[in-house]
């Protein structure tokens, strides 16, 4: 190992590798740093401040997540400057943030709490109005801005722009004004939208918020149970997360959000389309069939099981195939339907009744 390419972290020799920060060399080490801004998908911006740390030699302490180390730095990542640095900034975050912050919390849990929490801030601070503009009648159907628990780091304007490539929401206003808006202050239904909700997922303290649990009075997301599934609207293999709430339904508990697992952990990187995050109401709708349906003598749907409702369905393909032939029998498969299962299906069509009149949905 050559001490041409080392530099230290808190006494700790560590070997610079691929041009990577300090923020990531830290981690490689264990070190908990903390961060509001940053996202392992999007480019450094340094903005919010909480992972300055100090570097001998330098009169000011630098962003961890935007200084690239290199060879002979000496890294101080904790001690009691950084400390009161730390706990200065979640005061002044937290002077313009909504009072009884945790009682107002209705979505993802707020990141800026947690560490207010972590650095015991109890924020003496005096509050301040916050000064924020936000578009609380915009009429899409799944975003709403609390303009009072943005912190302006950017992160779901960055989304926006470096994943989505959409760029629909800027910072826009000045000093305390600034705040998330579209061009000309235009619905997200009337702009580059998506409506993805990666916005959503992103914002580390809740001010981007989902409509339909907010609507509907659910549960905090740190009240809700997560069930990892696969999404099944597409072929792509998505990864996300049931939010449950175990009490709804008279116990039965009802999924109330989706939300993506954490970047880097999964096939979609933390990334779901429009259908994957919010076109989960189907799960509970009044018109969704939970029971086999056979018609009576009569032409009237009634219910039945399983056993009775597969032997009529044979039934009816046989004596479809007496009549018509082979090839007077189609199949059709579902996009919800598991890989497997569809392959089961084309087989069935296939081998059983000797047809390749079989199709799946997502085909077209």
């Amino acid at each position: 190992m050559s001490n041409k390419n080392i530099a230290k972290i808190d006494g700790i020799d560590v070997e610079i590798t691929n041009d990577k920060t300090i923020l990531d060399h830290a981690k490689s080490l264990g070190k908990d740093i903390p961060t509001l801004c940053h996202d392992d998908r999007l480019d450094p911006n340094g903005c919010c401040r909480m992972c300055l740390v100090e570097v001998d030699g330098w009169p000011r302490m630098a962003p961890s997540c935007a200084t690239k180390i290199s060879p002979g730095m000496n890294i101080t990542t904790e001690n009691e400057r950084i400390d009161r640095h730390r706990k200065t900034l979640i005061s002044l975050y937290l002077s313009d943030h909504p009072e009884n912050p945790r009682e107002k919390e209705t979505g993802a849990p707020n990141q800026l709490l947690h560490f207010a929490d972590k650095y015991d801030v109890s924020n003496g601070w005096p509050h301040l109005e916050n000064k924020r503009f936000e578009r609380p009648d915009d009429p899409n159907p799944f975003i709403h801005f609390h303009a009072d628990k943005c912190i302006s780091c950017a992160r779901c304007v960055r989304y926006c722009d470096e994943v989505e490539a959409v760029s629909a929401i800027t910072l826009a206003g000045r000093g305390s004004s600034t705040t998330i808006a579209t061009a000309d202050n235009i619905s997200l239904l009337d702009s580059t939208c998506e409506l993805c909700g990666g916005c959503i997922d992103v914002c580390p303290t809740g001010a981007m918020d989902e409509k339909i649990p907010l609507l509907a009075k659910a549960p905090p997301e740190r009240e809700l149970e997560k069930v990892r599934t696969t999404c099944n609207y597409c072929g792509v293999g998505c990864q996300m997360d049931l939010n449950v709430d175990p009490n709804a339904n008279d116990g039965k508990g009802k999924v109330v959000k989706i939300t993506s697992p954490d970047p880097g952990t999964t096939t979609n990187d933390g990334n779901l389309c429009v259908k994957g995050r919010f076109a989960y109401d189907f799960i509970d709708h009044k018109d969704r069939i939970t029971s086999p349906l056979i018609r009576d003598k009569n032409g009237i749907l009634q219910e039945t099981s399983w056993e009775v409702a597969i032997e009529y369905a044979a039934q009816g393909l046989k004596k479809v195939r007496e009549k018509y032939g082979n090839d007077g029998l189609g199949f059709i498969s579902s996009s919800r339907c598991t890989g497997e299962e569809n392959y089961l299906m084309q087989k069935m069509s296939r081998t059983v009744f000797q047809t390749n009149n079989i199709h799946q949905c997502a085909a077209t």
